[in-house]
């Protein structure tokens, strides 16, 4: 006969797993590099759910806000069989006090595109899935991320949702990284493949009344600025618009979605991103 103690183990881990990982859950150090973590929402009935779950991964911006955002995403994920991960990138992870590094997705060694998708396999493994494409949106920092992560590994991408970004890298083999592409290779070891850009569903937002440009102008001795850092435009809607036409311009069909009476409110343009979102996972999940 089992003792009590025996008999008692699965039930307390299928306790633990429904209260710590399915719904909100709680928040992980990534396996890979425990300076960054990541919470998530899991729909509770992902043994069960209609369709094979899809991720979906949301990107904070400057304010790091990512579990405002994973509950924000808790009913679209709940509803269309998707695990929302939202990673977290801290302020100064080498002690300086840079806000800004996950967003040129390179920071002194670290690698914050690796970072993610190391995240993506392992969330993956916990729920015994491999997440060979996924779905990413990020708004205002979190949109410089998800604009170069898509230029970069588009092969990994089913959708990207670029939300109102301060700066902008472009399609643009004339210019140089941040601005342009043309020495994508010779940075990060991979050359940027528009043939596969253009199988992904891109959608771009931005509200109408987000027209500040106190913190998005690069000036003379900024850290990022470099020639043509302003030459997208002066505000971030302007700036978006030049991201779509350099999309346009190598193929890659690109919908621009400006939102009336929004200025920069990441949370109020995220209805938008779902639909989006949701339209595209029923044309997948349709093939």
């Amino acid at each position: 006969m089992q003792s009590s103690a025996a008999t008692a183990v699965p039930s307390d881990h299928a306790r633990a797993r429904a209260i710590y990982d399915l719904g909100h859950s709680t928040i992980f150090a990534a396996r890979s590099d425990p300076r960054f973590s990541y919470c998530m929402y899991v729909p509770p009935h992902i043994d069960s759910a209609r369709h094979p779950v899809e991720l979906v991964v949301v990107m904070h911006g400057t304010g790091r806000a990512f579990v405002e955002y994973r509950d924000a995403f808790a009913e679209f994920a709940r509803w269309n069989d998707c695990i929302v991960l939202c990673p977290l990138f801290p302020v100064g992870v080498l002690g300086d006090g840079n806000r800004d590094g996950f967003k040129q997705l390179h920071e002194g060694g670290i690698r914050y595109d690796h970072v993610l998708q190391d995240m993506v396999a392992e969330v993956g493994e916990k729920f015994g899935r491999r997440f060979e494409r996924f779905g990413l949106f990020g708004y205002s920092g979190g949109g410089q991320f998800v604009n170069r992560y898509a230029l970069l590994h588009p092969e990994t991408l089913w959708a990207v949702s670029i939300g109102a970004p301060g700066s902008v890298t472009l399609l643009d083999p004339e210019q140089d990284w941040w601005v342009g592409v043309r020495d994508a290779q010779a940075r990060f070891g991979k050359a940027v493949d528009a043939e596969a850009l253009r199988k992904v569903a891109v959608h771009m937002i931005v509200g109408k009344a987000d027209l500040e440009t106190w913190e998005i102008t690069h000036r003379e001795g900024g850290k990022f600025h470099m020639p043509g850092a302003n030459s997208a435009g002066l505000t971030r809607p302007e700036r978006l618009e030049s991201l779509r036409r350099s999309f346009e311009a190598a193929g890659v069909h690109a919908v621009l979605d400006l939102v009336d009476n929004v200025p920069h409110d990441g949370l109020k343009c995220v209805p938008r991103v779902q639909d989006f979102l949701a339209a595209t996972l029923r044309r997948l999940r349709n093939e």
